[in-house]
């Protein structure tokens, strides 16, 4: 007699009870994998956590790592309003006197007669001069002044003339505008007229200089440092003082330029090294420390590598730098001290006079060859680099990571061999339980049938 389904010749509910066998075997390992699997992500998002901490820490010990940095200028104009000025590192620290005496202007002219738009100008040449630049337009009978502003703005050997029509009520004007400022870019217009006349009121004589407007001359800017008078061509003056641009805006007397250290710039980095730096605090805190109140450790309770980095930055922090020349061998004769929490803390009053006394001596102490934020770079680099310390570390994690999936395709593997085995046994019994009873109820039949045999059911 053939079983269609497991369970039906003993009667017990197979299945289910596969299902729970199964189960069984299989929970405490697969709890195990889950429980090791979090473990290593946690420490691989650990690790994550910690080289970001040290990367935007490194960020801000780069940016203390130039001793050009320490050479910056500022500079200081007593009246935004008259001139502005910049400087770089070459600036010679000093005052000077400014006084704007005239800006510059790019020279502009118009014509005094009004046109129809339809009107032809006359026929010619045309030569507009620059300096020692110069091109020319041959001008066509029928040319209007529309075609004669093109034909100018379209020129590919246009020396800087821009030309542009106004509407008034007299007709169109042609208005014929230097590109650049300054004298050396003053605009001369002569022409050759087909009439013989090069300098009258007809035909294309109308647009030489003689018979043009001037609303804005040609215009050198002018500026005096020290009651020594400089022109340029624009309002820019690059070249007047070393590592000094001043840049006119206003005319005006009796201004100041002051060119000084740019301790702004310095100080904010510095800032910006201490603020990264007590946030790399707070990472190695909270990876790093027991809670006793809440009964939680960090994700790196005694890892060596967190040990390791925060003592390595910590030394390096508290550290002395020799070999310098200057004053200054520690952080803390900046100002720049560790409190009770490991955290920096900063006395401005001190590195203010730090600066005011010896402002190249404190970038020797960061910027040096040996000095702290070299140090500490290359410590930081060792753990956070490629192929670093930290990168290797998280390699490793991730290995055991891909072996648990190699564990839980074992264990299922494993697990369904067990129900497959399981289902065959429950079979195999069902299959005997079964044929055992049909063996005990045809025995039960066959004494029934024999003479004199007990029937319950009978009357005596």
């Amino acid at each position: 007699m053939s079983i269609s389904s497991a369970g039906i010749g003993s009667g017990i509910d197979v299945n289910t009870l596969i299902t729970q066998l199964v189960e069984a075997e299989g929970v405490d390992k697969s709890n195990r994998l889950d429980f090791n699997e979090a473990e290593y992500l946690g420490d691989i998002s650990a690790f994550g956590s910690l080289k970001s901490a040290l990367s935007i820490f490194q960020g801000a010990v780069r940016d203390l790592q130039d001793t050009a940095d320490f050479q910056l200028r500022s500079a200081l104009s007593s009246n935004d309003e008259v001139f502005t000025a910049t400087a770089d590192e070459t600036a010679d620290v000093s005052q000077y006197g400014i006084e704007v005496v005239q800006l510059a202007q790019a020279h502009k002219l118009i014509t005094t007669s009004g046109f129809a738009d339809t009107d032809t100008i006359g026929d010619g040449t045309l030569t507009f001069t620059q300096g020692d630049d110069s091109f020319s337009l041959t001008i066509d009978a029928t040319d209007t002044l529309t075609d004669i502003r093109d034909a100018i703005n379209a020129a590919n050997d246009n020396t800087g003339v821009s030309a542009s029509i106004i509407n008034v009520d007299s007709g169109q004007q042609l208005v014929f505008t230097a590109t650049s400022s300054g004298l050396d870019n003053a605009i001369t217009i002569t022409a050759v007229d087909s009439d013989g006349e090069n300098s009258d009121e007809f035909g294309l004589s109308r647009l030489v200089n003689t018979q043009l407007n001037t609303p804005s001359a040609a215009q050198d800017g002018q500026i005096k440092v020290d009651g020594q008078l400089i022109s340029s061509n624009n309002n820019t003056f690059s070249d007047v003082l070393d590592g000094i641009t001043i840049n006119a805006v206003s005319v005006g007397a009796g201004e100041q330029l002051t060119v000084a250290q740019d301790r702004e710039a310095i100080t904010f980095k510095i800032d910006t090294f201490i603020a990264n730096y007590n946030g790399l605090v707070d990472t190695f805190n909270t990876l790093g420390s027991y809670d006793a109140a809440t009964e939680s450790a960090g994700l790196l309770l005694g890892d060596s590598t967190l040990r390791g980095i925060s003592t390595l930055i910590r030394q390096e922090i508290s550290s002395s730098v020799t070999g310098l020349t200057g004053p200054f061998s520690t952080l803390a004769e900046l100002g720049i001290t560790t409190d009770e929490e490991g955290k920096l803390s900063l006395n401005s009053e001190t590195l203010n006079a730090a600066l005011d006394s010896n402002f190249d001596q404190v970038g020797q102490l960061f910027a040096a060859s040996n000095g702290i934020a070299n140090t500490l770079d290359m410590a930081i680099e060792g753990y956070i680099g490629s192929n670093g310390i930290i990168d290797s570390r998280t390699a490793g994690i991730q290995v055991s990571v891909d072996d648990i999936a190699d564990q839980r395709e074992a264990l299922d593997r494993r697990l369904v061999s067990l129900e497959s085995r399981l289902l065959s046994q429950f079979t195999a019994m069902d299959i005997l339980v079964s044929s055992l009873q049909n063996q005990s109820n045809f025995l039960t039949q066959q004494l029934a049938n024999l003479p004199g045999a007990y029937n319950s059911n009978s009357n005596n």
